[in-house]
Protein backbone atom coordinates (compact mmCIF):
# COMPACT_ATOMS: atom_id res chain seq x y z
CA UNK A 1 0.00 0.00 0.00
CA UNK A 2 2.78 2.45 0.93
CA UNK A 3 5.80 1.97 -1.34
CA UNK A 4 8.29 3.53 1.11
CA UNK A 5 7.20 1.40 4.06
CA UNK A 6 8.75 -1.91 4.98
CA UNK A 7 8.24 -4.26 7.88
CA UNK A 8 11.36 -3.16 9.77
CA UNK A 9 13.83 -0.28 9.52
CA UNK A 10 15.64 -0.52 6.16
CA UNK A 11 19.38 0.27 5.89
CA UNK A 12 18.66 2.49 2.88
CA UNK A 13 17.38 5.12 5.35
CA UNK A 14 20.57 5.35 7.43
CA UNK A 15 22.26 8.06 5.33
CA UNK A 16 19.19 10.30 5.65
CA UNK A 17 19.73 10.47 9.43
CA UNK A 18 23.24 11.95 9.23
CA UNK A 19 22.53 15.66 9.67
CA UNK A 20 19.91 15.31 12.39
CA UNK A 21 22.37 15.21 15.31
CA UNK A 22 25.86 16.35 16.24
CA UNK A 23 29.37 15.30 15.16
CA UNK A 24 29.45 12.00 17.13
CA UNK A 25 26.25 10.88 15.48
CA UNK A 26 27.44 12.01 12.06
CA UNK A 27 30.65 9.97 12.43
CA UNK A 28 28.60 6.89 13.34
CA UNK A 29 26.38 7.35 10.28
CA UNK A 30 29.38 7.82 7.99
CA UNK A 31 31.02 4.71 9.44
CA UNK A 32 27.95 2.49 9.20
CA UNK A 33 27.00 3.57 5.67
CA UNK A 34 30.37 2.36 4.37
CA UNK A 35 29.58 -1.24 5.34
CA UNK A 36 27.55 -3.93 3.59
CA UNK A 37 23.97 -4.36 4.81
CA UNK A 38 24.73 -7.72 6.43
CA UNK A 39 27.59 -6.34 8.57
CA UNK A 40 27.12 -6.58 12.33
CA UNK A 41 27.32 -2.81 12.73
CA UNK A 42 24.60 -2.17 10.15
CA UNK A 43 22.44 -4.85 11.76
CA UNK A 44 23.03 -3.23 15.16
CA UNK A 45 22.06 0.16 13.80
CA UNK A 46 18.87 -1.36 12.42
CA UNK A 47 18.13 -3.03 15.75
CA UNK A 48 18.60 0.28 17.54
CA UNK A 49 16.23 2.03 15.12
CA UNK A 50 13.66 -0.77 15.39
CA UNK A 51 13.62 -0.35 19.16
CA UNK A 52 13.65 3.46 19.16
CA UNK A 53 10.99 3.75 16.47
CA UNK A 54 8.84 0.90 17.78
CA UNK A 55 8.84 -0.75 14.35
CA UNK A 56 7.40 -3.95 15.78
CA UNK A 57 4.15 -2.16 16.60
CA UNK A 58 3.84 -0.44 13.22
CA UNK A 59 0.88 -1.54 11.15
CA UNK A 60 0.66 -1.01 7.40
CA UNK A 61 -2.59 0.89 7.94
CA UNK A 62 -1.06 3.21 10.55
CA UNK A 63 -0.07 6.83 10.27
CA UNK A 64 3.60 5.91 10.78
CA UNK A 65 3.48 3.50 7.85
CA UNK A 66 1.83 6.14 5.68
CA UNK A 67 4.83 8.40 6.35
CA UNK A 68 7.28 5.78 5.17
CA UNK A 69 10.18 4.25 7.06
CA UNK A 70 12.73 6.96 6.29
CA UNK A 71 10.45 9.78 7.41
CA UNK A 72 9.52 7.85 10.54
CA UNK A 73 13.22 7.25 11.28
CA UNK A 74 14.03 10.94 10.83
CA UNK A 75 11.20 11.86 13.22
CA UNK A 76 12.44 9.26 15.71
CA UNK A 77 16.02 10.58 15.75
CA UNK A 78 15.00 14.24 15.66
CA UNK A 79 12.62 13.71 18.57
CA UNK A 80 15.06 11.69 20.71
CA UNK A 81 15.29 13.53 24.03
CA UNK A 82 18.77 12.35 25.02
CA UNK A 83 22.10 13.60 23.74
CA UNK A 84 24.32 11.95 21.13
CA UNK A 85 26.22 10.07 23.82
CA UNK A 86 22.97 8.44 24.93
CA UNK A 87 22.21 7.43 21.35
CA UNK A 88 25.68 5.96 20.93
CA UNK A 89 25.24 3.98 24.15
CA UNK A 90 22.00 2.53 22.77
CA UNK A 91 23.85 1.67 19.56
CA UNK A 92 26.69 0.01 21.52
CA UNK A 93 24.16 -2.11 23.41
CA UNK A 94 22.51 -3.12 20.14
CA UNK A 95 25.95 -4.02 18.75
CA UNK A 96 26.59 -6.25 21.76
CA UNK A 97 23.21 -7.92 21.23
CA UNK A 98 23.89 -8.54 17.54
CA UNK A 99 27.39 -9.84 18.23
CA UNK A 100 26.00 -12.17 20.89
CA UNK A 101 23.50 -13.51 18.38
CA UNK A 102 26.04 -13.94 15.58
CA UNK A 103 28.52 -15.95 17.66
CA UNK A 104 25.83 -18.50 18.61
CA UNK A 105 25.26 -21.56 16.45
CA UNK A 106 22.94 -20.39 13.67
CA UNK A 107 20.59 -22.14 11.26
CA UNK A 108 21.97 -22.56 7.75
CA UNK A 109 19.82 -19.73 6.37
CA UNK A 110 21.32 -17.24 8.84
CA UNK A 111 24.84 -18.54 8.25
CA UNK A 112 24.45 -17.95 4.53
CA UNK A 113 23.23 -14.39 5.07
CA UNK A 114 26.20 -13.60 7.28
CA UNK A 115 28.75 -15.52 5.20
CA UNK A 116 29.60 -12.61 2.91
CA UNK A 117 30.65 -10.59 5.94
CA UNK A 118 32.84 -13.30 7.47
CA UNK A 119 34.62 -14.62 4.36
CA UNK A 120 36.47 -11.37 3.46
CA UNK A 121 37.76 -11.15 7.04
CA UNK A 122 39.08 -14.70 6.80
CA UNK A 123 40.78 -13.96 3.47
CA UNK A 124 42.60 -10.96 4.98
CA UNK A 125 43.97 -13.13 7.79
CA UNK A 126 45.07 -15.95 5.49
Amino acid sequence: MYPDSEILFPPRCIQQLRDLRGPQWQRLIEHVTMMPNNHEEVLAFGLMMIKLGSCLTCDLDSYRASLGCCTCARRTISGFKGDDTSLLEIYDKALEDVHGFVIKEQPLSVKLLLEEQVEPALRRRG
